[in-house]
């Protein structure tokens, strides 16, 4: 299995992307070649060494004489589908538009279909995220992760005027993904970069285990206290390797709390970042019967953990220790059945499917609308994961 790794130790943008992609060992010319199939004219692809702090990367610019077009998520749907580009690169490419589009309706209380996009919708940020998805093909990744990213801080002028960084729309795309900032006043992440990531990348955190066969840096456009580049680490797992991390376990015994109030506390816990939350039954000291709630989470959620469980059980204390996992990798993905688009679950050794699996959430709202059972939901789901995988 192939796998790209990308540490957003600067954010990530698109033109990050593509850079880092072109230094990691994609080709330039291959790349020009497959955005000719877009069904648009006007824009050229040039790719320059850039250094950064005296490491050496690539930049890439898009340039287009195009003046500004604001374009809806059917026109850039219109302008994917008529093109002659690998299905993949259509469906990850309409992906990161979609997931876009959604979040712009959320953030100005719209429909998905009422959404114009304003700098996203650019030519150059069309050819950003088609072309990352190019890249993802022509260099024949099979799975992406991440690290960390860095969003930066302050505010940026666009069409609606000054916003604060992380701009809405990228801070909408990176929920569930861990961030940080270093105080760098500047947009380290921008909507684009950050459609192209969760779009692609469902696992962040320190690099997987892999053989590495390239490294690429993508230049971005400004100068700053830090490298202002993405790395892109493009490497093989081993044929029956496992992901390994290392998480926090806390625990603690309950024998005088109310049990309706578990249901709330789990809930909480997982909202604020717990992995897993998960109550087992115990006899204690004079044959108590009471609970006993465990808790999975990272090192850096550790502290959020206990407060909650302080505050919202009677405990008086808790035991922590750092568990060992091994993990199956997992990539999710959307597909797309008769009866809507489903999130899949996929699970593999190697390159070795384990599992697959719908997404309950996705199923169970599509047969509440179409008054179809679930199962059948499920099985369908199922059957399409299946035939994009094989």
């Amino acid at each position: 299995m192939k796998i790209l790794y990308l540490d957003c130790f600067a954010g990530i943008s698109g033109d990050m992307m593509l850079g880092a992609l072109v230094d990691a060992g994609l080709s330039i010319d291959d790349l020009r070649t497959e955005l000719a199939k877009l069904d648009v004219s006007g824009f050229a692809v040039e790719a320059t060494p850039a250094v950064k702090k005296g490491i050496t990367g690539t930049k890439v610019d898009v340039e287009t004489a195009e003046g500004h077009v604001h374009r809806g998520l059917n026109d850039i749907t219109r302008i994917i589908e008529q093109s002659t580009v690998a299905d993949r690169v259509k469906r990850l490419s309409l992906a990161a538009f979609t997931r876009l589009a959604e979040v712009e309706a959320g953030i100005h209380n719209k429909s998905v279909d009422e959404i114009h996009f304003h700098e996203v919708g650019a030519l150059d940020a069309i050819v950003d995220i088609v072309g990352s998805m190019i890249g993802i093909s022509l260099l024949g990744i099979d799975r992406v992760s991440a690290s960390k990213v860095q969003v930066g801080t302050g505010f940026v002028n666009c069409a609606h005027g000054e916003i604060p960084l992380p701009a809405p729309a990228t801070l909408a795309l990176l929920k569930n993904v861990p961030i940080f900032s270093r105080g760098i006043e500047a947009e380290l992440t921008t909507p684009t970069g950050a459609a192209i990531l969760t779009t692609l990348a469902k696992e962040f955190g320190p690099p997987p285990s892999m053989t590495v066969e390239s490294i690429g840096y993508g230049a971005g456009s400004r100068d700053l206290e830090i490298p202002n580049l993405l790395r892109a680490v493009v490497g093989r797992a081993d044929a029956d390797a496992y992901d390994t991390d290392s998480v926090q376990l806390i625990e603690t015994n309950l024998d005088n709390m109310n049990p309706e109030h578990f249901e709330y506390v789990t809930e909480r816990l997982l909202a604020e970042g717990a992995l897993d939350v998960f109550l087992t039954p115990i006899i204690m000291k004079k044959s108590r019967p009471a609970t006993m709630l465990s808790v999975l989470c990272d090192s850096e959620n550790e502290k959020k953990m206990i407060e909650i469980i302080f505050s919202e059980t009677t405990t008086l204390g808790v035991r922590l220790q750092p568990v060992d996992r091994r993990k199956l990798s997992r990539e999710s993905l959307a597909v797309e059945t008769k009866y809507g688009a489903v999130r899949i679950k996929i699970a593999r050794q190697g390159e070795v499917i384990k599992n697959i699996a719908p997404e309950y959430e996705d199923c169970k709202k599509l047969a509440a609308k179409m008054n179809i059972p679930l199962k059948d939901i499920y099985d369908e789901a199922r059957r399409a994961a299946q035939e994009y995988v094989s």
